[in-house]
C-alpha cells in the first residue's frame, strides 16, 4: 500500500526514478480498486461513473510513474508514446516496464534500489 500512496505523493512528479515495486505495485493497487469500484457502481445502478471519475483521478500519477520506471531503465520519458505504436507499441512498453533498473546512478538520478538496502541497514 505504501508503493501506491507514494505514487500519489509524487502525483506530477516526472523527474527521478521509480522501481520495478513501486511500478507494479501501482499497478495492482489501480486494478483492484477499478474491479471495486465497478461493483459497487454497477450495484448502485450508475455504471461506469466511479471507475471513470478514479481513472481521471490516477491518470496523472500513472503517466508519471511510468515515466520514472523508464528513467529507472535509463531511457528518456518520451518512449511513454510508443504504446501509440499500433499491436507492438503496447507490448514493447510493457517489456521495458519489466526490465531491470540501472544498477549505478544515471542522468536521472541515483539508484533508488541502492538508497532502500541503504536505509534498512
Amino acid at each position: 500500500m505504501n508503493y501506491y500512496l507514494e505514487c500519489f505523493k509524487k502525483y506530477a512528479t516526472f523527474a527521478g526514478r521509480a522501481r520495478r515495486k513501486e511500478y507494479w505495485m501501482f499497478v495492482l493497487f489501480n486494478v483492484i480498486a477499478s474491479i471495486v469500484l465497478s461493483i459497487i457502481s454497477n450495484l448502485c445502478r450508475i455504471p461506469f461513473v466511479l471507475p471513470a471519475l478514479y481513472s481521471l483521478a490516477a491518470l496523472i500519477p500513472g503517466i508519471s510513474v511510468v515515466v520514472r520506471r523508464l528513467h529507472d531503465t535509463g531511457r528518456s520519458g518520451a518512449w511513454w508514446w510508443i504504446q501509440l505504436v499500433p499491436f507492438i507499441g503496447g507490448i514493447w512498453l510493457l517489456v521495458l516496464m519489466c526490465l531491470d533498473g540501472e544498477r549505478k546512478e544515471n542522468q536521472y538520478g541515483p539508484d533508488p534500489k541502492a538508497g532502500e538496502s541503504a536505509a534498512q541497514a
